[in-house]
């Protein structure tokens, strides 16, 4: 089995954070984003999407050969690339291991909450929000979120347990997210910070 190193992941990080220019793909995304809020995935056309972005049924296929399932792939992949983007922004002061973890949760948990689009389909299709962020959405997740974590807590622990860490806390962001917890709030940073000490710090202990 293939091994991703930490300098590999660094590697993913530039390419996942890189932002281009607006493009034809982009406004059909920002189309279909706009529809979703309207109407709700389920009910959604790529006859509706396609109007909403001023192109005509053919466009779009050539555009996302497919249809509706690669779109949807293709918005998925860019909302989760824009979240790391931003997360990555508030990671970087963290100035030691505990600051880093706990900054990665709360602001992880904050972005969900304050995500308008995810909430407004949180409160009309809980199923189909819940397969993105699990089932379907998961692995897309885990893949940006190790390219952005990994090295930012190689530091602390090296290498080999990284990409272990960095699932980890993707999947607590996303479990305590989607099914909250009456004993911690992830965004709130004291009890963060006290389900860190806990429960990660013990299990990877800095070098």
């Amino acid at each position: 089995m293939a091994v991703t190193t930490v300098p590999e992941l660094g590697h993913q990080l530039a390419t996942v954070l890189t932002v281009p220019a607006q493009s034809a793909e982009d406004r059909v995304l920002d189309a279909a984003k706009r529809c979703c809020d309207r109407w709700g995935m389920a009910k959604v056309t790529i006859d509706d999407i396609a109007n909403e972005a001023g192109i005509s049924r053919a466009t779009l296929y050539r555009l996302f050969p497919g249809g509706k399932d690669v779109l949807y792939e293709a918005l998925r992949r860019r909302e989760t690339a824009a979240f790391f983007a931003e997360l990555d922004e508030h990671i970087a002061r963290a100035d030691s291991f505990e600051d880093l973890l706990v900054r990665i949760v709360v602001e992880a948990t904050h972005q969900l909450r304050s995500d308008e689009h995810l909430q407004m389909m949180l409160a009309s299709q809980p199923g189909d929000v819940a397969a993105d962020l699990t089932i379907d959405g998961l692995p897309v997740i885990v893949e940006n979120a190790t390219a952005l974590l990994a090295p930012r807590v190689a530091r602390w622990i090296g290498e080999n347990r990284a990409a272990e860490l960095a699932e980890l806390l993707t999947r607590v962001v996303v479990s305590y997210f989607l099914a909250p917890s009456r004993f911690v709030d992830l965004g709130e940073p004291a009890s963060a910070g006290q389900f860190v000490r806990n429960h990660v710090l013990p299990a990877f202990p800095t070098q």
